[in-house]
């Protein structure tokens, strides 16, 4: 085989790379850090002994749970338009697709982490007068963190490497700009092979970042 790579051409197009990259860590960022704050009011809910806050959270995280992500992205930015006459914008859809996916797995990642707490810390802080939300914030929260930090980080790498598939509806996010600078430099396998190694890049930082922090969290602890 005699090819001949041509990284040049790819390369001087680096600001529709870059213009990508940046919509990319928007729409991450926006759909992350809701998903967090929403996940956790769901994981509360799906754990609550009141039988409809239970029915609805669970019902709401086995749907985005169960369903392509791809559809749901489609389906914001297709079919709800149709039943409501609201039309929102590609980014729009995009963000609140990934954030209502993501914060149905956030759920069940903080329901799990709360739940691996000791039953007897709540009912000790109960007994000192602790209310709810204090117990909550300043014995459970902080111990349960430690051991939801792996799980989130996995659900972060995922949803930044789920950002990819908005560009099926047009969000001009790093692959809406690779095909588009593929298809007019015809160079596929360049533009693709930079785009891979910018994800890499990208993510893998974020991931060292998050085992360090777990690891100064658990030292704490120890």
């Amino acid at each position: 085989m005699d090819y001949q790579f041509q990284f040049g051409e790819v390369l001087a197009n680096s600001d529709l790379l870059l213009r990508g990259i940046r919509l990319t860590l928007t729409l991450w960022a926006l759909a992350f850090s809701g998903a967090l704050v929403a996940g956790l009011f769901l994981g509360l809910a799906r754990a609550s002994t009141v039988k409809w806050i239970n029915w609805l959270a669970t019902g709401y995280i086995e749907v985005f749970r169960n369903t392509p992500t791809l559809v749901q992205l489609i389906w914001f930015y297709y079919a709800f338009p149709v039943l409501t006459g609201w039309q929102m914008s590609s980014f729009t859809a995009a963000a609140l697709g990934l954030f209502l996916n993501t914060s149905a797995y956030c759920a069940e990642i903080w329901r799990a982490g709360l739940q691996s707490v000791a039953s007897g810390q709540w009912e000790a802080a109960s007994a000192l007068g602790m209310t709810t939300r204090r117990t909550l914030a300043r014995i459970i929260l902080p111990q349960a963190a430690r051991r939801m930090i792996p799980a989130f980080t996995n659900r972060g790498v995922e949803l930044a490497k789920m950002t990819s598939i908005a560009s099926v509806i047009t969000v001009q996010e790093l692959m809406y700009e690779a095909k588009m600078l593929s298809t007019q430099s015809f160079l596929p396998l360049e533009t693709f092979s930079v785009v891979a190694v910018i994800y890499f890049l990208v993510i893998y930082p974020g991931t060292l970042a998050a085992y360090g922090l777990e690891r100064r969290l658990n030292s704490r602890g120890t």
